[in-house]
This record gives structure tokens, C-alpha cells and sequence, in this order.
């Protein structure tokens, strides 16, 4: 073997060997076990990035590690291709969005084969081929046939100035990201999944995801939102309409005292007609209409509204109420209309105080008197019932359920479920998305396209419009066509899908990813699928996520399918971050426009000092990226690999540092001379299998050595994916080998030597897999079969010690190290400890005030 670890010849040779003999193609087995793991699949940006590279490195291990463990693993890698991020590169370079995606495309598949990823690559496809949405197409008309699609009207962020659609992402500060321009919010017909009819069963499920991190659940439970109540009817005095409000607060119902309506409420507008105040109403609905309505921003606004000259009747009171819109409530929660009771919310005692509207207390505190409540603040904790009729004295919870009983009774309202999850609105106004299979016919309405006419093909020979704007209601040979059911002029829909639909069902579409008879083989599924480990990031928790556990449940009701959850287990993995560094007057700066006299960065351009911030997520914006294909230039893969792994356990936000990456390497480096020094004494000797008892002094010390790390680096995988803690294991097993003072002489100490070096090999296969494969054939094992080799076992007898070692500390600072045999007391531990020569140097002459044996690891001297 070369004298020199060199990962510039050893790692393309490696991966053109497994191209080559398509190591990683897999086939359904029934005789065997199998296990799909699952990263999820990158948008094809261009160039991967270090995020990208943890992810994939840790899905890496497990499925090289499953292999080892003779699983019939399925690992496969495509392409989310589909999606706002290719229109807006297609702008910035004036190029087209299918081109700069298929590039991408294979840019960074050069980049995942450069990494070693064991990929079975025959499975690969992108979601932008007609082949794949054509069956998400198929999906839609099932859906529509059976009720789960519809067409409705929902509003959305729109920009005028560019005639487009935008995700709240887009808007800043309520402007177009792109122009500049207000952007308001718009009324347009949209289709919809009925996701909302699968609430209570998503919900159900999220407490049997027992693979899952408790905080993705929690998220989703939160997003579904289901909330307990009643649906409360509000006569609008002097007419024949009502207003229906959702409650989980029946028990404040006496003290209500004005109704506040959501600016995109249907009524608003047709109340305030003919009360001279229509003008006003207008100006504030429009004005409404320019702020972003997500809950999250609307927390940043001052709570305002608007009194519209209508009133409604509290149905137990009596009392006139008078109607406000209020940029506060929203059309997504309950029925748009808040039954507003400002004694006992503090939003809408606020809003009260502010609009001189009265408060009346309906809950006082068990041991307070009525006269103390809501004189500064709204009361939102517990109580008696007062000032609510019969019901006054009650224990407010008691009455929740005794008023609800009594709505009912009186027809005036019910009990009700609300959940905070609505219809998928899947419409989007964009180019680059499947086109949605429907055609508008004057005469016949909406028709679904005949699935014999699917795929619905997205033009690829057009380009966008000004402003990013979708050309596909200008292209005549895409929209003019006839009608399905009379066959008249008609036009296709020129909505396309959100990109969501695509990535909920693709880990279904990896079981067959060339059966051309339906979505997928029902047969490949049903022994694939569920995903046994899906990674990815906690981003994607209650979108993503929720949708594809959502498609599933669609599959199966259709008859696909037939389980509910596509994933068995998740992991969700940290952030990559690094420290932002800034120019005073350039900003932020990449790591190749900085340089460093010491510890002090300099601005690469103008030589000013920069500062260093804070240690952040890696991002563009920030310009704290490292480009992987440096350190692929520069250390090679394993190299990387091995950094990821180790610098912090999977679900941990892992720091980038250089000094890591080098360490790595050098690790990597000591392996390789330890190998070269013993190769040729062990070459043509097999590894050591015999009796423990058969060794002795420092074979038997490092034949031990071998099996415990073979057990706890076992374990870490097993149980945790703590690979940073197994690797450290193998650098101690690595020590213990640079420090064996083996006698050659002894007829087993070359075999438990290469026992040793085969182990470490086998251990660090999945993390490490082209130096451990080059060393794996040096050995004189058959070449490029390490993949498939036996994870190796430990003897449980082997794991034994016949000695431990013990740190000692003094006053709480390490001071020294020393063995001691297995079965030694605390007397002779003591001793031994108070006897080490760098121990006595700070213990001599003072007095020795405990000595603590700890655990069997550890003695603390206190002085």
C-alpha cells in the first residue's frame, strides 16, 4: 500500500468502482428484511451546500450501517424540481426556468456522487417531467371525482403593478419583494384538497408517531388546532341575517358587549350599506387589504377598527352590540366574527378602552369581590359567574358546559369543533408548476381533463411575461382547446399546482420509478413502504410534513395503499452555523473576501478591520457559507463526512470549524500510517476469532479494547445515531493500537492485531467509505465488497476488563491517571491515587480534608 493517505486518487477510484458495478441498485426481496431510509429530496438550486451535506451524510451512515446489518436497504435521491426558486433565477440571469433547472440538475448530482453517497441512482427522477406529474394529475381528478377537490374562492397576497401572486414570503413589509409596490390582498377562485376532512384523524395520529421528535408533533397538533366550544347564532337587529360566531368561551357570554367582524367577512360591506357610513367601511377594508393578515405579523400591529353602523343582538342579554371590522380577526380562525367580551380578553379590553366600549364582568376570582375585576386589565383566569342570569354563582368550567346544553335547548347555537387547520389551497398563478388538469367550458362549467389525455404538459418553449408573470394564459396553443363533455371551444385552467403536491408523494414514487400504469406499483409499495427513517429539517414540520401524512391518507381511501403514515421514524437535523463577519463599510463578508492577521479579520477590499457576530445558521444572506467543493478540493470527502458527523450529535446545531476539519484529517492520516506500519505483519494472517482466555498481557488489553468499542460504537447507532461519541470510540481504539506493545513473538499477537485493524475498518465503513475501502483491499480482502461486508459482532465475554482507569482530581482539576485491576477497593484505589508522583505534588504538606471514590472512574481529592 502507498506510503501516503492521498484522497485525490483513492476517492474517484472508489466511486467509479460503485457506479461501475451499480453497488447500491436494489430489488424487492421478500426473504429479506428490508429498510428504506430517506432523506428528504433538494430543491435543485445549483450547488449543494453544507446543510445539504449533513443531511445527507447522516442518512449515509444509517443506510451503509443497515447494509452492513444485512438489511435490504433502499436509499434513493431525486429532485424537487418544480417551484418559485427557478422563475426568479430565470429573471435574475434571463435564462429559462426548465434549462437552469436540468443544469442544476446535474451539477449537483456531480457533487452527491463526489460525496460518496450510496444512492441507488437508477431510481432517480425530477418532479418536473411530464412522466411524474402525470400521475399527481391522476391523483386530482380521482380527488375531484370523490369530492376531496373543489373550486372555491380565497383571497391572497397580490400585486398589481406585477399581475402576480405572491407567498407571504415575498411580501416585505407590505411590498413586493420584486417592484417595490403595495401589495394588497385579492379575491380569487383557487382549488382546494378537503385536508380539513382529515383534521381529527392527522390529529389522532400525531400521538402514535412515537418515531417522531415531540416537538415536530407538538407543532403539527398546534397547526391542526383543534379547539372545543360553541357555535353561537347573533340576530342583526332590524334584519333577517345572523352572524354566527365560534367560541371556546360560552361561559363569558353575558359579557358580551360589541362584535368584531374580519375585514374579508361577507356581511361587512352588505351591513354598513345605507348607514352613511359605506365610504369609511370601504377605506378601511381596502386599507386592511394592503396589510399581510397572517397571525404572525398581526401580532405587530396596534389593534384598530372601525364601527360599520349595524348592531346585533347578545341571544342572552339582550343587549344591543355594536358591529366593528377589526384587522384583529381573521377569516382562517372559526367563522371570521369575534363575540368580543373585554372584561375577560385583554385584546379586546384594549380594544375597549380604546373605542370607549362598555365592559361588563361575567367571572370574578373565587375569593375576590365583583368591584376589584377588570379595572386595569381583562380577568382570564377562573372563577364564579356573575351577571349572567341564572347561571350567576356557577364555577365558571361547570357552566361552559350547562350554557352550551342551554343554547342548544333554545336553538340558539350548538356545541361545535373548530380546528385552526383549513382546506389546501394547491392554485398558484405560476408557470413552473404541473398544470392543473381542468378545462373551462361556458356551457359545461368546470370539466376534469380525461385521464386518457393526461399528462396536461407544461409548454416548455415559452417564456415568462414581465415581471416573473406566467405566459400560459397567452398561449394560445396551450389554453385554446375543445370541451370534453360538447365538444366546444373551451379553455384549459391555467393555474398550476402547489409544488407541495409533488413532495407528497415522491417517497411513494421511489418504490417504481418506471411503472407507467399508475402512480405507482402497489406491489413495490406494500414491501417498501412505510419509510423506516426519514431526515430532514424542522422547517418542514407542519407543511410539508402534514401533507405528505395527508396524501397518504388520500392513497389509502382511494385504495392504493394501505397504511396511514408514510414515515415510521423522523429525524430532524440541526442547523450548520458559522460566525458572520462584517465590514463597517462593505457588510457582510465571505470567508474568501476576509483575511486574518491572528485572530483580527480584515475586509478584503478596503483593509478596514471587521467585526465578528454571532455564530448563525449558514445562509447567503449572511455570507457565513463554506463551499463544500473547496473542502472536496482540499481534504476530500471522508474528510468532510467525518467532520459532520463528529462535531455534534444529529439533532444539535453543529458550528463549523476549520480547526475540526483539520483534525478530522489528520485522523484520517494516523490511520492510514497505523495500517502501514502493521500492514505487512499482517497481511497473511487472518484476524483473531479464538478463546479470550488464550491471550494474555498486551494482546489480551487490546483484543478487549476491540470488542468494547465494537459495543459501544454498536450501541450509538443502535439506539441514539449518536455517531459523534461511536467515532470517538474508534479514535480511542485507535490510541490503544498506536500504544499496544504487542510481542511478535507470540504466536496470536499479529491476528489480534489484524482483528483490531479489520475492526476499525468495518466501524468506520459508513462514515468514512473510500479510505476504508482502499484499506479494506490492502488488507488482501476482495476489492470493492466493504459495502456489503458483515457489520462485525463483539463477544460480550471479550468486553470484560481485567483493569480500569481512574482520573484522579484535586480540587476539582484533573491531576492524574493510573489503572487499576477490575476488582480493586476503595482503599487500594485510594492509596494508589495518594502514591502517583504528579498527584503528590499538590497534595504534599497540605491536609487532606475527603477522598471520594466516584463511580469506580474517578477519585476527588479534596485538600
Amino acid at each position: 500500500m502507498d506510503n501516503r493517505y492521498d484522497p485525490k486518487r483513492i476517492e474517484p477510484k472508489w466511486q467509479t468502482v460503485w457506479d461501475a458495478n451499480k453497488q447500491f441498485k436494489v430489488d424487492e426481496d421478500p426473504s429479506r428484511e428490508k429498510y428504506y431510509l430517506l432523506e428528504m429530496f433538494p430543491y435543485p438550486s445549483g450547488k449543494i451546500h453544507m446543510g445539504h451535506v449533513r443531511n445527507y451524510t447522516i442518512g449515509d451512515v444509517i443506510a451503509r450501517y443497515k447494509r452492513m446489518r444485512g438489511f435490504n436497504v433502499l436509499h434513493p435521491m431525486g429532485w424537487d424540481a418544480f417551484g418559485m426558486p427557478a422563475e426568479n433565477a430565470a429573471i435574475a440571469n434571463n435564462t429559462h426556468p426548465a434549462a437552469w433547472t436540468y443544469a442544476n440538475i446535474d451539477a449537483m448530482r456531480e457533487q452527491l456522487k463526489r460525496m460518496g453517497y450510496s444512492y441507488d441512482w437508477d431510481r432517480e427522477f425530477a418532479t418536473c417531467a411530464p412522466d411524474y406529474y402525470k400521475w399527481e394529475q391522476w391523483l386530482f381528478l380521482k380527488m375531484l371525482e370523490k369530492g376531496m377537490a373543489y373550486q372555491g374562492e380565497s383571497y391572497v397576497n397580490w400585486c398589481d403593478t406585477c399581475q402576480t401572486v405572491l407567498a407571504n414570503e415575498q411580501v416585505e413589509a407590505g411590498e413586493c419583494w420584486r417592484c417595490g409596490n403595495p401589495v394588497r390582498q385579492k379575491k380569487l377562485t383557487q382549488w382546494f384538497f378537503k385536508i380539513s376532512d382529515y383534521a381529527e384523524d392527522l390529529l389522532e395520529y400525531c400521538d402514535r408517531l412515537a418515531g417522531w421528535p415531540e416537538k415536530v408533533t407538538t407543532m403539527q397538533k398546534n397547526w391542526i388546532g383543534k379547539s372545543m366550544g360553541a357555535e353561537i347564532r347573533f340576530q342583526v337587529e332590524d334584519s333577517d341575517r345572523a352572524i354566527d360566531v365560534f367560541t371556546t368561551r360560552p361561559d363569558t357570554i353575558f359579557g358580551a358587549t360589541f362584535m368584531c367582524l374580519a375585514p374579508e367577512h361577507p356581511l361587512v360591506r352588505a351591513l354598513s350599506r345605507g348607514t352613511g357610513l359605506e365610504a369609511d367601511v370601504d377605506a378601511f377594508v381596502e386599507r386592511m387589504a394592503l396589510q399581510s393578515r397572517s397571525d404572525r405579523m398581526l401580532e405587530n400591529y396596534e389593534k384598530e377598527g372601525l364601527f360599520i353602523g349595524a348592531w346585533c343582538l347578545n341571544p342572552m342579554t339582550g343587549r344591543r352590540m355594536p358591529i366593528y371590522i377589526a384587522n384583529f380577526a381573521l377569516m382562517e380562525y372559526g367563522t371570521g366574527a369575534v363575540m368580543s367580551v373585554p372584561a375577560h380578553d385583554q385584546r379586546d379590553f384594549d380594544f375597549a378602552k380604546k373605542y370607549g366600549l362598555d365592559i361588563v364582568v361575567v367571572i370574578r376570582p373565587y375569593d375576590t369581590p365583583v368591584e376589584q375585576v377588570a379595572r386595569t386589565e381583562a380577568y382570564v383566569e377562573d372563577g364564579v359567574l356573575v351577571n349572567s342570569g341564572k347561571f350567576t354563582d356557577m364555577d365558571n368550567k361547570a357552566a361552559q358546559e350547562a350554557i352550551t346544553d342551554y343554547f342548544e335547548k333554545n336553538e340558539l347555537g350548538r356545541k361545535a369543533v373548530s380546528y385552526r387547520l383549513r382546506d389546501w389551497g394547491i392554485s398558484r398563478q405560476r408557470y413552473w408548476g404541473a398544470p392543473i388538469p381542468v378545462i373551462h367550458c361556458e356551457s359545461c362549467g368546470a370539466v376534469p381533463v380525461p385521464e386518457e389525455d393526461l399528462p396536461v404538459v407544461l409548454p416548455e418553449d415559452v417564456d415568462l411575461l414581465e415581471g416573473g408573470r406566467s405566459p400560459l394564459e397567452t398561449t394560445e396553443a396551450f389554453v385554446q382547446t375543445t370541451c370534453p363533455k360538447c365538444g366546444g371551444p373551451a379553455r384549459r385552467e391555467t393555474d398550476t399546482m402547489d409544488t407541495f403536491v409533488e413532495s407528497s408523494w415522491y417517497f411513494e414514487r421511489y418504490c417504481s420509478p418506471h411503472f407507467d400504469r399508475g402512480m405507482f406499483d402497489t406491489g413495490a409499495v406494500g414491501y417498501w413502504m412505510p419509510v423506516d427513517q426519514y431526515i430532514g429539517g424542522v422547517e418542514h414540520a407542519v407543511m410539508h410534513l402534514l401533507y405528505s401524512r395527508y396524501f397518504t391518507r388520500v392513497l389509502k381511501d382511494i385504495g392504493l395503499v394501505d397504511f396511514k403514515e408514510p414515515f415510521t421514524r423522523l429525524l430532524t437535523q440541526g442547523m450548520v452555523c458559522k460566525e458572520t463577519v462584517q465590514c463597517p463599510e462593505h457588510g457582510f463578508l465571505y470567508p474568501e473576501e476576509t483575511r486574518y492577521d491572528g485572530d483580527q479579520p480584515y475586509c478584503g477590499f478596503c483593509n478596514q478591520k471587521a467585526a465578528v457576530g454571532r455564530v448563525e445558521k449558514m445562509s447567503k444572506s449572511k455570507k457565513n457559507v463554506i463551499d463544500p467543493n473547496v473542502l472536496l478540493d482540499e481534504y476530500g470527502a471522508d474528510t468532510v463526512r467525518l467532520f459532520c458527523l463528529f462535531a455534534a450529535p444529529p439533532e444539535r446545531s453543529l458550528e463549523w470549524s476549520e480547526q475540526g476539519v483539520e483534525g478530522g484529517f489528520r485522523f484520517l492520516n494516523r490511520i492510514w500510517r497505523l495500517i502501514n506500519h502493521w500492514h505487512a505483519d499482517i497481511q497473511k494472517v487472518r484476524p483473531f476469532d479464538g478463546d479470550p482466555g488464550e491471550l494474555d498481557g498486551a494482546a489480551k488489553k487490546l483484543f478487549s479494547k476491540t470488542h468494547q468499542t465494537i459495543k459501544k460504537v454498536t450501541t450509538d447507532i443502535e439506539e441514539r445515531f449518536h455517531f459523534n461519541t461511536a467515532i470517538s470510540a474508534v479514535m480511542e481504539l485507535v490510541n490503544a493500537m498506536y500504544a499496544a506493545e504487542l510481542d511478535m513473538a507470540h504466536a496470536h499477537s499479529a491476528s489480534v492485531m489484524r482483528h483490531a485493524v479489520e475492526s476499525v475498518i468495518l466501524l468506520l465503513a459508513p462514515v468514512v467509505p473510500h479510505i476504508t475501502e482502499e484499506l479494506w483491499e490492502a488488507l488482501g480482502n476482495e476489492p470493492g465488497k466493504l459495502s456489503s461486508a458483515w457489520w462485525p459482532a463483539y463477544r460480550e465475554d471479550a468486553t470484560i476488563s481485567e483493569t480500569r482507569l481512574m482520573v484522579v482530581q484535586v480540587n476539582g482539576k484533573v491531576r492524574g491517571r493510573f489503572e487499576v485491576s477490575a476488582d480493586a477497593d476503595d482503599d487500594a484505589i485510594k492509596e494508589k491515587a495518594m502514591a502517583d508522583e504528579n498527584v503528590r505534588r499538590f497534595t504534599e504538606g497540605k491536609d487532606i480534608k475527603k477522598i471520594i471514590v466516584v463511580k469506580d472512574k474517578l477519585v476527588n481529592i479534596v485538600v
